[in-house]
């Protein structure tokens, strides 16, 4: 890491430990704004496991901060899950998912919640804005 990037990193770190610590002393406001700080920075280093402890931060500090869907995620869902995912996309309901794929509706379900988990997401209708066609790319 070059000197910039190392001057980025114990920034990043110094505004996430702050942040915790304001969180912890009962300053969840003032905590808030070094925590969306760090996240940042670790986003843009590409450190996710800090990415992801400062977004836990920002979570308990009663703000929710937002996944960057990654599109290298899409790939990483399996052939099933993509599946179950592009016709929820397409307004389809569980018991119609289930239907044409031949499974019960509660793994429809199943799958729907690993997916949601897996790309930040929290809705059919952001489900229905991706690009979940398939394509043999994976």
């Amino acid at each position: 890491m070059d000197g910039a990037g190392e001057l980025a990193w114990e920034l990043a770190r110094t505004e996430l430990l702050y942040g915790e610590w304001l969180r912890r002393v009962r300053r969840r406001a003032d905590a808030r704004g070094h925590l969306r700080a760090a996240l940042e920075a670790f986003e843009r280093l590409g450190a996710a496991p800090w990415a992801e402890r400062a977004r836990a931060e920002l979570r308990t500090s009663g703000e929710a901060a937002a996944r960057r869907r990654d599109p290298a995620t899409l790939s990483q869902l399996t052939p099933q899950e993509r599946q179950v995912a592009r016709l929820a996309g397409q307004g389809l309901s569980n018991r119609e998912i289930a239907e044409r794929l031949f499974v019960s509706r509660h793994t429809v379900g199943y799958h729907l919640h690993k997916v949601y988990a897996q790309l930040g997401i929290a809705s059919r209708a952001e489900l229905g804005q991706l690009d979940l066609d398939d394509d043999d790319s994976r």
